[in-house]
């Protein structure tokens, strides 16, 4: 018998190991098939490959000076500035809209990873042809930029003058502007340039940090006003800079919250703005301001992919070869000759129409098949075709203009077969309506091979549970049943935009199961059953609402909204008693020591962690921090030290204490007289997740420590697959109360730098994951709790332990491969689907957040430190 366990031991193990490393391997080869890079035409766009149009039209301008800010209401009404609303696609963070701005491509999502890491050196666009790199061919000056350091990334060697500045330092508003804005008068007079790059990111930090209505906001606007009129007066008054053309654009918009990454209007609607006094001489004279509209279109719409081509036009170059944009008709009256507006036109649809033949072949304009049955790319073709045709006629006299309508006027968005039997098919906005809505060429073996993968993880851990959970069948039902329900509803693009609901209701109901299961059974605590249960689910009723999130409700009241913002009082009495709740419990963590000693460290480490969050939410958001709170700063020493030293002292003490914690376990004593050191270790950990979350969600971990300590009094009636079926509800139940969601615009930065005073790659993704995955972080060791306590419940502290953890780590990895496995079939089978890069690519990205770094480095890696750190301290 006890052979024959061992053996089921080992075999258990062996099949436990292999799910949770078959689970990256999936991740990984999926997401190498799901997110290629995109085959691109080399070299630079030249007049020459393409001669039978003649001579290109002489630009009106040969200078250029492009800032990229935010929105923008000045010199529009007298005719100098014509705007637009540039539509951004998802995702809309700064690498990929960059690109789409200065290619005029449709940049892969990929790069919404490679957008978080500074070192990252993949993405360069050295060698694509770019407007960058089109105006630094031309030869008529050097290209200079200043600002986001990002543009330094993209384009290696381009700029012959550069300073870059980190632009996920979020905490800075000032210097990172100033930083830009101290070069802008000399370059002003400098005639060596023909480009001019400004790149501001106060704007941006302070969304990220405050929200679009933070106090900073209207201080930084301003500002940027006063750059905008300096470069204009420029412009108007030195002879060198007369032919300049004044680009003003944002790479991405916000939302109310302030972040940014995925598809609500604010988001995807930044500004764009062309200035010249040149421009008033087509007579563009717009209302401004306009009436604000929670749909952000102001003016009219362009892609901002259309820069590319209108830039070529502009200034005089080939548009770029990878070009989907679309000449913006606005700007032909500058060449009053019907003959030159036709020629940028038709290179324009010339250009795109390579990429045409580049993906299908030659051999796409020669097919000839039936208008009902032809795919949207033969649509294309012939239309192509039947344009050249038209081109041909009207070199003969006949009328251009029509011709003009046919490739300019806007098109249908949702290109069919009807649009090439109009003969007014709009060729341009089609062609870049059809190229821009088709799938990635995804590599289908490698979705299959990762999905294989993540089927075997799944396999593997559901035998694995079933051989090491000592526990009834009917245990399992629940978590199964939690399992199937998830992996159906990722089949649905507005389920997994509100997948929070999903989490709140199941937790909910699971209390109330576990509560009358419990009262029916007529326990010793049978009693204490409905008051236990009507709490919990009363704490739960008040979690779930402290944080709207999701798409669809995200601006709706809640309790932040409603109570916290406008009351800074209540605010800072709840953040205060949050703290004197961990202070507490570190006292009697450390009541192993002296009593002096115990008080002293105590207080010392809580008081830096609270004045720390005193000092960042005076940066962050003033408005917020009452006089008795900024009177506290003068309590602590440190009242003139830096944000960043204050974390660092924060962050140090953490480390020592916890080093001295896990050394006295170590040493099988007691660092105190009524908790184990693991239970220790929790507010240790808590103060942590304190320091790395927005103030208003600081309450929600003394709410959650009502939960937890019920979850203790009513251990003895929770079966093992129940107490870890809780946690995983907690888990994800609690990470969408703190403002999380499926969005790439929900991911928190605002304390990504705390203690850090440059960008390391390392540093600040751990910063950023504990961050947003902190309330995820809490119960996964208060999990780690639960169990001790059980193993010291079911067999007085001696052995068992095994078996009870390696049955809790199957069933967490038997959800977080169910969970995979979910998420990859539904982005395989909805890989076509309208929403696939703006709900199903974000949503797998969040699936490897958690089926990587909290499940495998959370719950499996630093949750089996601890908790074998408690059963050495119980033996």
């Amino acid at each position: 018998m006890t052979a024959r366990r061992s053996r089921d031991g080992t075999l258990s193990s062996a099949l436990l190991l292999a799910a949770n490393i078959l689970i990256p391997v999936a991740i990984f080869v999926f997401g190498t098939g799901f997110f290629p890079y995109k085959p691109l035409l080399s070299g630079l766009a030249s007049y020459d490959a393409v001669t039978e149009y003649g001579e290109p039209p002489a630009a009106p301008f040969d200078k250029l000076v492009f800032v990229v800010i935010d929105a923008l209401r000045r010199l529009i009404r007298n005719g100098a500035a014509i705007p637009f609303t540039a539509h951004a696609t998802s995702p809309t963070v700064t690498m990929p809209r960059l690109k789409a701005i200065t290619t005029g491509s449709i940049p892969s999502f990929l790069d919404v990873v490679l957008n978080l890491d500074e070192g990252d050196e993949s993405s360069s666009l050295a060698s694509q042809d770019t407007w960058l790199a089109q105006m630094k061919a031309k030869g008529t000056g050097k290209l200079v930029m200043y600002g986001d350091d990002t543009w330094l990334k993209l384009f290696p060697g381009t700029f012959d003058r550069a300073e870059g500045t980190t632009s996920f330092f979020v905490s800075d508003f000032t210097e990172v502007d100033n930083n830009v804005t101290r070069h802008v008068a000399d370059e002003l007079k400098s005639e060596d340039w023909n480009t001019l790059v400004l790149h501001y990111l106060g704007l941006d930090h302070i969304g990220h940090k405050g929200g679009p209505k933070s106090p900073h906001m209207v201080v930084k606007q301003r500002e940027m006003d006063g750059i905008v009129r300096q470069i204009y007066t420029a412009i108007e008054s030195e002879d060198h800079l007369r032919s300049t053309l004044f680009v003003v654009c944002g790479d991405h918009g916000m939302n109310d919250a302030g972040n940014h990454g995925a598809s609500s209007p604010g988001e995807t609607s930044p500004a764009l703005v062309f200035m010249s006094p040149k421009l008033k001489a087509l007579n563009t004279r717009l209302e401004s301001p306009l009436p604000e509209t929670e749909s952000f279109q102001y003016y009219s719409t362009v892609e901002q992919s259309d820069l590319a081509p209108t830039l070529a036009a502009l200034l005089g170059f080939p548009v770029p070869k990878n070009n989907l944009g679309a000449l913006i008709p606005e700007f032909l009256p500058f060449w009053p000759e019907k003959q030159d507006q036709v020629q940028l036109l038709m290179r324009n649809a010339r250009q795109i129409l390579d990429i045409v033949i580049a993906a299908f072949g030659q051999q796409i304009l020669d097919s000839d098949t039936n208008a009902a049955t032809e795919s949207d790319y033969e649509a294309l073709a012939h239309g192509w075709k039947d344009l050249a045709d038209s081109y041909a006629k009207s070199a003969h006299g006949e009328d251009r203009s029509r011709l003009i309508q046919s490739i300019t006027k806007a098109g249908l968005r949702n290109p069919g077969r009807q649009w090439r039997k109009t003969n007014q098919y709009q060729w341009l906005q089609n062609a870049q309506s059809v190229l821009s809505s088709m799938a990635s060429n995804y590599d289908m073996p490698r979705l299959f091979l990762g999905q294989a993968a993540a089927v075997a993880a799944l396999v593997a851990a559901v035998i694995a549970a079933a051989r090491c959970a000592n526990d009834r069948a009917a245990s399992f039902i629940p978590i199964s049943g939690i399992l199937v329900a998830y992996g159906v509803m990722m089949f649905a693009s507005s389920y997994v935009e509100e997948e929070h609901h999903f989490w709140y209701w199941a937790t909910t109901a699971w209390f109330a199961f576990l509560g009358v299961r419990g009262y029916k059974r007529g326990h010793a605590s049978a009693a204490f059953q409905p008051f236990s249960t009507t709490a919990l689910l009363l704490a739960t009723r008040i979690i779930r609402s402290w944080n709207q999130t999701g798409q669809k409700f995200a601006g709706e009241p809640d309790i932040v909204k409603t109570f916290l913002n406008t009351s800074p009082t209540l605010l800072w009495c709840l953040i205060g008693a949050t703290y004197f709740w961990v202070h507490q419990n570190l006292i009697y963590g450390l009541s192993g020591l002296p009593v002096w000693l115990s008080f002293t460290t105590a207080t010392g480490l809580v008081l830096a962690a609270f004045t720390f969050k005193v000092s960042f939410t005076l940066e962050d958001a003033p408005e917020l921090v009452t006089e008795f709170a900024r009177s506290l700063l003068k309590l602590n020493f440190t009242h003139d030290a830096s944000l960043v030293a204050r974390a660092r002292a924060v962050f140090i003490g953490l480390g020592l204490l916890t080093a001295l914690t896990v050394a006295f376990i170590l040493a099988r004593r007691r660092i105190s007289l009524g908790q184990s050191g693991p239970t220790t270790l929790h507010p240790l950990l808590t103060l942590l997740l304190l320091t790395q979350t927005r103030p208003a969600s600081i309450p929600l971990y003394l709410l959650s420590a009502l939960p937890l300590r019920l979850l203790f009094v009513s251990l003895a009636d929770l079966s093992p697959v129940e107490i870890s079926t809780t946690v995983a509800l907690l888990q994800h139940a609690a990470f969408f109360a703190a403002g999380g969601s499926n969005s790439i615009a929900s991911v928190d930065l605002s304390s990504a730098y705390n203690g850090v005073a440059s960008f390391h790659p390392a540093t600040v993704g751990l910063l950023t994951f504990v961050g947003n995955w902190g309330p995820s972080l809490w119960w996964s060791l208060g999990g780690v709790l639960l169990l001790l306590r059980k193993r010291e419940m079911m067999d007085d502290g001696k052995g068992g332990g095994a078996r009870l953890w390696k049955g809790h780590v199957a069933v967490l990895t038997v959800f977080a491969a169910g969970s995979v496995v979910g998420v990859m079939a539904a982005c395989t089978v909805l890989r076509t689907h309208l929403f696939v890069w703006t709900v199903f690519s974000p949503k797998y990205l969040y699936c490897v957040a958690w089926s990587v770094g909290q499940h495998l480095v959370v719950d499996v890696v630093v949750g089996g430190a601890v908790y074998w750190l408690g059963v050495w301290e119980q033996s």
